[in-house]
């Protein structure tokens, strides 16, 4: 549906606030232009408003700002929305919006989750440290949305148990509480997430969608803002094999976008259950690696063993993501059938036998790849 849609005016994967910028300056005559604020290192934070509708819907993206297919896919849902199209005129007539995109503009430029004084502005919902922080929550209170939008990437590593290829899409009903109660206002969230699941899995081949757990994180935006009455909604965009740039994953996440929209507007969400939402299977960390080389000749002295081994990208911060690593170590060495990987070479035929002395575990696996001539 978005994909005519799709903002041409990234240069690539890492947008810069720049371009955020110029996409915003195109929309004046489209759109209600506010700036919030500025961030730490000065650079203005602009929320673009539109709608005549009852229902307010305020949607954020990029507040880790390494995260960028958020605010792609958010420009891409503001784009249709300003365009002649009786559908986004429909949405505009019951729904009024307003839309921060790069809510951290500072890691934008640097590529780095935190912003200019290394605060994780999703643990700042509580203290307000950040001036970035503050602007989303005046935001809140200022405009008083009937639903909150909170827009995320996640790691390429992420899979469900038993899937073969790495989550696709995943959402969360944050929690308002430490007990994880449902009310009303929560178990519409769950039926919105449960209806998005449901379009993504008809309407493309081959997704694997997941959700988030639910532990209560009152620092958190997306816990907080749910405490606060208003129906808060987690999207991370995740990964396709192949899709380096992340671009596929762009169209499912401004598709999920607008699905969300339209059934908020016309109640659609009411057809489906909480039990819809728990049936979305568990995100799980690290449930893939880049490769496994299986069936690997490794000689001990004397004696041969065929093993498996798997190397992913060497991530020694947990907060940058692997898309931006070029450097490969040794994951593990032993059985890897538990373990998923997004290529899988079988090595039993070949002549490369690997002595036990030259390979260890998160050891560096350069000089492997070049023996077995693989490039990652």
């Amino acid at each position: 549906m978005l994909s005519k849609y799709k903002y041409e005016g990234f240069s690539n994967f890492k947008i810069k606030h720049s371009e955020v910028l110029k996409f915003i300056d195109s929309q004046k005559n489209k759109f209600e232009i506010i700036e919030l604020g500025k961030s730490i290192e000065n650079r203005e934070i602009f929320a673009l408003k539109t709608g005549k509708g009852l229902i307010k819907i305020l949607l954020w993206s990029q507040m880790h700002g390494n995260e960028p297919v958020s605010t792609m896919a958010l420009i891409d849902l503001l784009n249709f929305l300003s365009s002649d199209e009786n559908k986004a005129k429909e949405l505009l007539q019951k729904l009024e919006i307003i839309a921060i995109p790069m809510l951290n503009p500072d890691g934008a430029e640097n590529f780095e989750r935190r912003n200019a004084i290394s605060v994780d502005l999703n643990r700042d919902a509580k203290k307000l440290i950040s001036p970035e922080s503050k602007i989303l929550n005046r935001a809140t209170e200022d405009f008083s949305p009937d639903f909150g939008f909170n827009l995320h990437d996640q790691e390429a590593y992420y899979g469900i148990e038993g899937g073969s290829s790495p989550t696709m899409m995943s959402f969360l009903s944050p929690a308002f509480n430490k007990e994880c109660n449902i009310d009303n206002n929560r178990k519409i969230t769950m039926q919105v997430i449960a209806g998005i699941n449901i379009m993504l899995r008809k309407e493309f081949s081959n997704i694997v969608t997941a959700r988030y757990s639910d532990a209560f994180m009152p620092n958190a935006f997306g816990d907080f803002i749910q405490s606060k009455g208003i129906k808060t909604i987690l999207f991370e965009g995740g990964y396709i094999i192949g899709d380096i740039n992340r671009q596929q994953i762009r169209v499912l996440y401004s598709n999920s976008l607008l699905f969300a929209l339209q059934s908020i507007t016309n109640k659609q969400y009411e057809k489906y259950t909480v039990e819809d939402y728990d049936n979305i299977p568990q995100n799980i960390k690290l449930k893939f690696t880049d490769l496994i080389l299986k069936n690997v000749s490794l000689l001990k002295g004397d004696k041969k063993f065929y093993v498996d081994i798997a190397i992913r990208k060497k991530i020694t911060n947990s907060e940058v993501f692997s898309d931006t690593i070029n450097e490969y170590i040794i994951d593990d060495i032993g059985d890897m059938s538990y373990k998923n990987a997004f290529k899988i070479i079988d090595c039993k035929n070949k002549s490369v036998k690997i002595n036990s002395k030259d390979i260890k575990r998160l050891a560096n696996a350069d000089e492997l790849l070049k023996l077995f001539k693989i490039k990652l």
